[in-house]
């Protein structure tokens, strides 16, 4: 999604639907500022997930202090019990969106970092499931209500650190086939309409976007959630 950035400036004001109006704003912004933060010579070139979590936080909430000012970023935010999502972005002053009052402190987006492919071979599939005990697949806590009970809108950012873009879209999409026709067991119901869609990519900034939706549990909103998956190829070369 294209957004103008004039559009990021202002105040917020009632009446905002967030989920179709703020969260995907935030959602542009992000995909946006993806090759910056990359590219930011000033940026130490890291390897691990939590490093390169911290990091896309603290450039995404300076950015969004000059260019998106009605949002602020923050690094793990609890969720259900001690778990913890990677980034969240949380209104910088208290206001109504419909009937509901959002304050600082409550996350209008959560966003989940993933490396591709997983740093182990035992962790291979932890973009979408995890380990059965540890429920730790980026898709399956969303599909669990782990993370983002309380959200319609969720990201997962992709740090591609080996292979093209697309070949990610491919496996992912194997993977929760496996899941959907029982080929491999996991934690939740899977089924075929919940592989990633239409994968927009940007050769020029290497990076791509699609969108899932999936059917979810312990959730008070909505029994859905769709998540935006923004990768980056984070060899710039």
């Amino acid at each position: 999604m294209k957004c103008d950035k004039g559009t990021y400036i202002g105040q917020i004001t009632s009446g905002i639907d967030v989920p179709s109006t703020l969260a995907l704003k935030t959602i542009s912004f992000i995909n946006q500022n993806l090759p910056a933060w990359r590219d930011d010579p000033d940026r130490p070139k890291e390897q691990s997930e939590d490093k390169l979590n911290l990091q896309l936080c603290k450039f995404l909430d300076s950015r969004a202090r000059r260019d998106f000012p009605m949002v602020r970023f923050d690094h793990e935010e609890y969720q259900t019990g001690i778990r913890r999502v990677d980034l969240s972005a949380s209104p910088v002053e208290k206001a109504i969106f419909g009937a509901i009052t959002y304050t600082i402190y409550d996350p209008i987006l959560v966003i989940e970092g993933k490396r591709l492919p997983a740093p182990s071979t035992n962790r291979e599939k932890e973009y979408v499931i995890g380990d059965v005990n540890k429920k730790n697949g980026g898709i399956e806590r969303f599909k669990l209500g782990l993370h983002g009970f309380d959200l319609n809108i969720a990201v997962i950012v992709g740090y591609v650190q080996e292979k093209r873009l697309d070949h990610w879209y491919q496996k992912i999409n194997e993977w929760i086939l496996e899941l959907a026709d029982g080929t491999k067991k996991g934690s939740c119901v899977w089924n075929t309409d919940e592989v990633l869609k239409q994968l927009m990519q940007y050769r020029i900034t290497r990076v791509s976007s699609c969108q899932s939706t999936h059917s979810r549990t312990g959730s008070k909103v909505s029994s859905e959630i769709k998540i935006h998956h923004l990768w980056i190829a984070m060899d710039t070369t």
